[in-house]
């Protein structure tokens, strides 16, 4: 794009300009918020004796932009497993939904903008408050971040004139080519075994991701990863029996994404908006399958980085030229790194607890507690929230469960490092095992992943306009024709050239140099060339 017109007394010299794309965080917001109410059992379900497990969810709902605030509308999705006073069936479960608004300020966006929102359950209790009634309460995180779209206009060059020289700096950028949110869908039927009975009544089920994996292809976005699925039932040929299926499923998909490769950057978060377990008939009529299907949110966002020669200076020799600069700043990559950090732990059944007679399932979840910014990378403290299901040698409490809360604590590497730095850090449970090590100890081992991105940032100052009016031609002769000079170490000809009206080239030709530096103490002839 050229650009050239007058104003007032003088007029603008034609400039060549580019957009550069560029990600920019407009804000980030942070909040954390109780949610808690009594529910009374549903009328359908026997009483409660004790209880066993209990599992919870944000569900957004709404999410709106005003000048200023963002307003989420949601719910918290709860599951309780307990035991229950049948003796037809012994464990039994119900669910329940916790509404709940809020709002998040940040002084900069408006409702034109899209926001990024996260959230954590980070305490969950169920108490009872008798046999029919629950109190239910939950400490809900809740961070959203606000992106904004810049296309940044730089000028790569100016129409060549008589006397003009012109300064070109190469800068790396990187920029945006895509951002944009998506949907990824997974579908499996999974047949039970031959030796599980079939499916009465579904108690208790999950689903979790392990070791999920992205990268660029050719016009597309590739996805890997396992999907870990557990259901508790009761079998329909012993009355009370219950009967557990663990299986791990590995899938491989893929995003339309035209226009990519693999030698740009992916940035991609994924959380879980929806996931659907049930069982259904097989080909014969019995219930003997269960349907999972997954859906995943994706938020992409994909970087190139260039080589850009922006213009950085110009001047005549024949008139006053002005440059107008704004202050810029341009992203580079400083590193992306995906590393694991290894933690393991025994876990020991509490005094009133019933003793392990068999593990059931292990579920985890990973919360970054803080994130400190050192030279050598980002120092993260976390914690693994780990719940354990297992089968009880007491048949009158068939079901009990763990919990521990593993700290872990891990570098991300990222050599030169600074607090300027922007960074986006994803975390994920990769692995986890449980091993019993005798009737009242479990051992714990889990791989968490940790990956980030991170943009150094290098302010610059952007050359937009340059304007041009007449030489002072009576200051010019006051000063002298020919200069001699003593170079310091570093010197470029450049700022000398233009500080005396001539060129760099004549410089170079009258003292015959080779390089456009100075050597501390050279000697130098400048001869002021004025049009």
């Amino acid at each position: 794009m050229k650009q050239s017109f007058r104003m007032g007394e003088f007029f603008l010299v034609e400039l060549t300009k580019k957009y550069i794309h560029q990600d920019c965080q407009k804000g980030r917001a942070f909040s954390q918020i109780t949610l808690d109410d009594d529910f009374n059992v549903p009328d359908s379900k026997p009483d409660v004796i004790r209880l066993i497990q209990e599992r919870g969810e944000i569900k957004l709902e709404e999410t709106t932009l005003t000048a200023g605030h963002i307003w989420l509308k949601g719910v918290l999705r709860f599951q309780i497993l307990y035991r229950s006073d049948s003796e037809e069936h012994k464990v039994d479960s119900f669910s329940g939904e916790i509404p709940f608004q809020e709002s998040l300020a940040i002084d900069s966006i408006d409702e034109y903008d899209t926001a990024r929102v996260r959230w954590q359950v980070e305490d969950l209790s169920v108490s009872m408050i008798n046999s029919r009634k629950l109190s239910v309460r939950a400490l809900v995180q809740l961070l959203a971040a606000v992106d904004e779209l810049q296309e940044v206009e730089a000028a790569v060059g100016a129409q060549a004139e008589e006397g003009m020289e012109t300064l070109e700096k190469t800068h790396t950028i990187l920029q945006l080519t895509e951002a944009r949110k998506d949907t990824w869908r997974y579908k499996e039927e999974i047949m039970l075994p031959s030796n599980k009975p079939n499916i009465r009544q579904v108690l208790w089920k999950s689903v979790q991701l392990r070791g999920v994996e992205t990268r660029l292809s050719e016009n597309q976005i590739a996805i890997k990863g396992e999907a870990m699925v557990f259901v508790l039932y009761l079998g329909e040929e012993e009355e009370g029996r219950l009967e557990w299926l663990e299986t791990s499923l590995p899938f491989t998909g893929a995003v339309e994404c035209g226009g990519a490769n693999e030698d740009q950057l992916l940035d991609l978060s994924h959380a879980v908006a929806a996931v659907e377990l049930e069982p259904k008939p097989d080909y014969d009529g019995e219930e003997r399958m269960l349907h999972l299907e997954l859906v995943l949110d994706l938020d992409i966002r994909i970087y190139q980085e260039e080589q850009i020669q922006l213009l950085e200076d110009v001047y005549s020799i024949h008139s006053q030229l002005l440059p107008e600069f704004v202050p810029t700043v341009f992203e580079r990559l400083l590193m992306k790194n995906a590393s694991k950090c290894k933690v393991s732990q025994r876990v020991a059944v509490g005094e009133n607890q019933e003793g392990i007679l068999q593990l059931c399932t292990g579920e985890g979840a990973v919360a970054i507690d803080q994130v400190e910014v050192t030279q050598d990378g980002l120092v993260v403290e976390g914690t693994l929230a780990v719940q354990i299901l297992y089968i009880t040698a007491d048949d009158r409490m068939p079901l009990s469960s763990l919990r521990e809360t593993i700290p872990f604590h891990h570098m991300v590497e990222a050599p030169g490092m600074t607090p300027q730095c922007r960074y986006q850090l994803e975390c994920s449970l990769e692995q986890m095992t449980t091993v019993m090590l005798e009737g009242t100890q479990v051992e714990v081992k889990a791989v968490i992943g940790l990956s980030a991105i991170v943009f150094e940032q290098n302010p610059a100052q952007r050359l937009v306009n340059v304007g041009e009016e007449p030489l002072n031609l009576e200051q010019l002769q006051e000063s002298p024709g020919i200069i001699g000079y003593i170079g310091r170490a570093g010197d470029r000809l450049w700022d000398i050239a233009k500080e005396n009206y001539t060129t760099i080239s004549d410089i170079k030709e009258t003292n015959h140099l080779a390089d456009d530096i100075l050597k501390g103490g050279e000697k130098i002839l400048i001869i002021k060339k004025v049009g």
